[in-house]
């Protein structure tokens, strides 16, 4: 008869660990019910086309911008005299300072482009619809608060560019009648720079990623756990999904629960968690590469904020080029009313974007206005079935697009003298693209021409190209 032998140490530290595990989780359990929430939600399907990763995208690239901008936060110091002197010593001073500068600025990028990428899919394929406004309405949002973040990031180093950009922003509030004197004040505190940077520096750290912590998850919540997905069209499942969505308007008409149709994909553990992970590993690596061998904005070139200086030759980051294009191609007009100088041409490009953001946040209401369909929809359109609304969004990307080509090109700057007995002031640094002054004025008159015809040709182009794509499939 075998003699029982006493288990191992080892043996005994995992069957403990393991029982301590789980009277752990039966204890939470038993007085937080996670299991019988938590089950279900982790069976949940999840898409399996590449497009339904866009805004995973976006996550990931803003969990890296606040670990990275907690990091520089540490080392910033945003006072008006040393702005610059401490950005120029995070980036060749401190120990992975340039690393993490250069994380951050094109995680933002990324972020960015992330974004746009996933409007213009949930807007081609009308993933926008009952019931989903408030999620594409929260999105909207999301893409406006980090325009402006955006905007007060490349602000703090105190730089030549970064001043400039503040300059002109100032020139815009002082431009608004009545009012722009007290807005000028009340964010610059006084003649330029006043403590502008202060004060960008707490909205850009605390004020706007407060609100993005919190319009983040919401945005990812309502759609993921409280609403089913969206499914793309298939010859197998679109006439499936058609009778699902009849049968959801007809439910909601007579007020009971509407009928979901059957999404395709995996549940979210182990198959959408795994594919999430690969997704975070990629953003990160990509992002990663980008800052380690692609120098950008090299505050050090720039040199430090001086009035009377060069602009210098870097172009505005693409995000700001609509506002700047639009302000180069509208002409400088004046009016003067009751002794008062007006100048509407600064306000034009900043109304441009208001009114478009206003008519993206209430697109869904407008298209149900003019197109009368108010039914719940799960199965997500082609292109091509919607050739109205992809003609309007082409024409709108053709305007923005030209408005930015405005910034592609600069006129060559003029010589500067300095008064006899001081050194000469040097040269310019050329632009990206410099031409003469005609060269110039011609080009500007040609994207006045353009900024007004090419939106109206790529309408009826993309309108008359989706219809014979859906007359071919018979739809």
């Amino acid at each position: 008869m075998a003699t029982p032998t006493k288990p191992k140490r080892r043996a005994r530290i995992v069957v403990g660990s393991a029982k301590t595990a789980v009277d752990s989780a039966i204890y939470l359990d038993d007085r937080l019910p996670f299991a019988r929430w938590l089950r279900p939600q982790l069976r949940k399907l999840f898409p399996s086309h590449w497009s339904f990763l866009l805004g995973e995208l976006a996550l990931y690239s803003f969990a890296l911008l606040v670990l990275t901008g907690t990091f520089l936060t540490l080392f910033y110091k945003p006072n008006p005299d040393v702005a610059f002197a401490s950005a120029a010593e995070i980036s060749l001073n401190v120990r992975g300072g340039l690393l993490m500068r250069q994380l951050h600025h094109w995680s933002a990028t990324v972020f960015v482009l992330a974004i746009v990428a996933h409007l213009c899919r949930v807007f081609f394929t009308g993933a926008f619809r009952r019931p989903r406004e408030l999620t594409w309405m929260l999105g909207v949002v999301l893409f406006g608060l980090v325009l402006f973040e955006s905007f007060l990031g490349v602000s703090l180093p105190g730089d030549q560019l970064a001043m400039t950009g503040l300059r002109q922003a100032q020139g815009l509030l002082l431009s608004i009648p009545v009012v722009g004197t007290y807005l000028s004040a009340f964010a610059f505190d006084g003649e330029f720079p006043g403590q502008v940077l202060p004060r960008i520096f707490v909205t850009h750290v605390l004020l706007v990623p407060g609100i993005l912590m919190a319009v983040v998850p919401l945005h990812a919540l309502i759609l993921t756990w409280r609403q089913k997905h969206t499914e793309r069209r298939s010859s197998r499942r679109e006439s499936e999904g058609r009778a699902n969505e009849e049968r959801s308007g007809r439910d909601h008409e007579h007020e009971r629960k509407p009928v979901e149709g059957r999404v395709s994909g995996g549940p979210f553990f182990p198959y959408f968690a795994v594919k999430n992970g690969a997704t975070a590993l990629f953003t990160m690596g990509a992002i990663a590469a980008l800052a380690t061998f692609v120098r950008v904005n090299p505050v050090w070139e720039h040199g430090a904020y001086s009035a009377g200086g060069h602009v210098p030759s870097a172009q505005p980051f693409w995000y700001f080029g609509v506002l700047d294009g639009a302000q180069r191609l509208v002409p400088p007009w004046e009016l003067t009313i009751g002794g008062y100088v007006l100048q509407p041409g600064l306000w034009i490009p900043p109304l441009i974007l208001t009114v478009f953001f206003g008519i993206l946040l209430l697109y869904p209401f407008l298209e149900r206005r003019f197109t009368g369909d108010g039914d719940h929809h799960h199965l997500l359109d082609r292109p091509s079935q919607a050739p109205v609304r992809t003609a309007l969004g082409i024409a709108v990307i053709a305007f923005f697009t030209v408005l930015w080509a405005g910034t592609w090109v600069s006129e060559a700057a003029p010589p500067m003298h300095s008064a006899p007995g001081f050194p000469q002031p040097p040269p310019a640094p050329h632009a990206l693209l410099t031409v003469p002054h005609d060269t110039y004025a011609t080009i500007v008159l040609g994207l006045r021409v353009a900024v007004f015809v090419v939106p109206v040709v790529a309408f009826l182009v993309a309108r008359a190209v989706c219809r014979g794509r859906a007359g071919q499939r018979g739809l």
